[in-house]
């Protein structure tokens, strides 16, 4: 059984092969993808339209598998949800996405959760701005 299995599996949800797809194209991904994005790497495996992605993208979502996100550029993007923090730039001009491997929120968290009462889980952080590409063309 691989990683894909095993996540729809403690998720109760039916393993096909469209979803165990959908997760291997997440999981090997560096940065978030759209439904249109995954549409297009799947496509060359497996025969699958995009009312299907956004019905697996969906159904993996209410399971808690993946984090959806409403970005600045007006398009959702979905990517595994492996319970740590996402931070990350993205350029305002291309849509080009960069994954920050850190910041030092872990105080306001444990401040939160205090004042709360939450129990933190995980987080989504997302500066905009121009990325050097982009910048270099102004």
């Amino acid at each position: 059984m691989n990683k894909e299995d095993n996540i729809l599996k403690s998720a109760n949800l039916k393993t096909t092969k469209k979803r165990l797809l959908i997760l291997s194209v997440l999981n090997n991904s560096k940065t978030p993808l759209t439904c249109e994005d995954i549409l297009e790497k799947t496509s060359k495996e497996i025969n699958m339209n995009l009312s299907t992605v956004y019905r697996a993208l969906n159904a993996l979502t209410q399971r808690g598998i993946l984090l959806k996100q409403l970005s600045n550029d007006g398009k959702t993007y979905y990517q595994i949800n492996n319970r740590e923090h996402k931070h990350q730039l993205v350029c305002s001009l291309c849509n080009k996405v960069v994954l920050v491997s850190c910041t030092p929120l872990k105080k306001f968290e444990n401040d939160l959760c205090k004042e709360t009462g939450f129990t933190i889980t995980s987080h989504n952080l997302e500066f905009t701005g121009i990325c050097p590409e982009c910048a270099k063309k102004l």
